[in-house]
């Protein structure tokens, strides 16, 4: 099969060693994002199957009809919306899912939280020009930063994810209190965590307050200027789920206003962000390039399972379809009655 690996911006994918489950096939490696609709569908065009990394490309209707050639769209983790899955599936197009793991957004959720909570981006550049013990060169910035030991943290959504933070939180001698959903408080009750009395109190009570929730049709921009408004001024926001769950520009505006007072950020309405986003000219933000899940470990267990979806969807054996119903369509029948199993 013709196979194209999109978006693998760090060209990762040909180091791994699950890389060797693409052997008999050919395969090409993008690792820069093509941009519009008719780019994309001359850049895929050629290709059996495509294996897509999270939700770094989006795949609607228009683009899916104009990939005739297309079979399996192997997707590592699970599928979201960034893939129309009707069109998909009406199309004659396969689509395979893989699993994900809670452990490295964690991980990076806490990472992100240290940093900004002990200023350490700003100390370390400031340190290679020679300042010692500057934060900034600005008075209003050159602030001391602040440990957690017996601060609030606020966790909103407690599955896998947040339940890892709320741990970490707990390591740290932090009180969590937990927002969301009523099975999601009662976790957090049964755990020995907190939950919030209300919304309003979840926000205005947190030092530091972590999303952690899917991005769904009821959850796109569920935390709004108000919530953000009634957060501390010296509260750090930490989103490392989806940018999404915030309301349009609510971020961007809350922050020079400071509530909350500082906020850490892995992922974007826009991906990959323009040097010119607004967020990237705020001193109070720290911004990483959504690295939640792009760690050595956590990418073999990926493409372990999108790579070998395409194997055994190469040899009619493949179990983890999303639409199975697909294969009756004439699209996968002319595909086997070719000679593929």
């Amino acid at each position: 099969m013709k196979i194209a690996i999109l978006d693998d911006y760090q060209d990762a994918v040909r180091g791994l060693d699950c890389f060797k489950l693409t052997a008999g096939h050919e395969v090409k490696v993008f690792s820069n994002t093509a941009r519009g609709l008719g780019q994309l569908a001359i850049r895929l065009a050629p290709f059996d199957a495509l294996v897509l990394i999270r939700e770094r490309s989006s795949f609607n209707r228009a683009l899916l009809a104009k990939l005739p050639n297309l079979k399996l769209l192997s997707q590592t983790g699970k599928v979201s919306g960034h893939v129309d899955v009707a069109a998909a599936t009406e199309l004659g197009i396969a689509i395979a899912e893989g699993v994900g793991s809670p452990t490295a957004p964690a991980e990076l959720t806490w990472a992100l939280i240290m940093a900004a909570q002990r200023k350490i981006v700003p100390y370390a550049q400031n340190l290679k020009e020679g300042l010692w013990q500057m934060a900034s060169l600005e008075p209003a910035q050159n602030t001391l930063g602040t440990a957690l030991k017996g601060r609030t943290l606020g966790i909103w959504g407690y599955g896998k994810i947040g339940q890892l933070v709320a741990g970490f939180g707990r390591a740290f001698g932090m009180r969590v209190l937990v927002w969301g959903s009523e099975a999601s408080r009662a976790a957090a009750v049964a755990a020995g965590d907190t939950a919030a009395d209300s919304r309003e109190d979840f926000f205005a009570q947190a030092d530091v307050l972590s999303l952690h929730l899917r991005l769904s049709d009821k959850t796109r921009g569920i935390v709004t200027p108000q919530d953000l408004a009634r957060m501390k001024p010296t509260s750090l926001f930490v989103n490392t789920s989806r940018a999404e769950l915030v309301a349009d520009g609510a971020l961007e505006a809350a922050l020079p206003q400071g509530r909350p007072g500082a906020a850490a950020l892995d992922v974007f309405t826009d991906e990959p962000l323009p040097p010119t986003s607004p967020l990237l000219q705020m001193p109070n933000v720290l911004a990483t390039p959504h690295l939640g899940y792009v760690e050595r470990d956590g990418y073999e267990l990926y493409f372990s399972y999108a790579l070998q979806n395409i194997v055994d969807y190469a040899q009619g054996q493949c179990t983890r379809l999303l639409n199975p119903e697909v294969l009756a369509h004439a699209r996968q029948l002319a595909f086997r009655s070719a000679g593929n199993p």
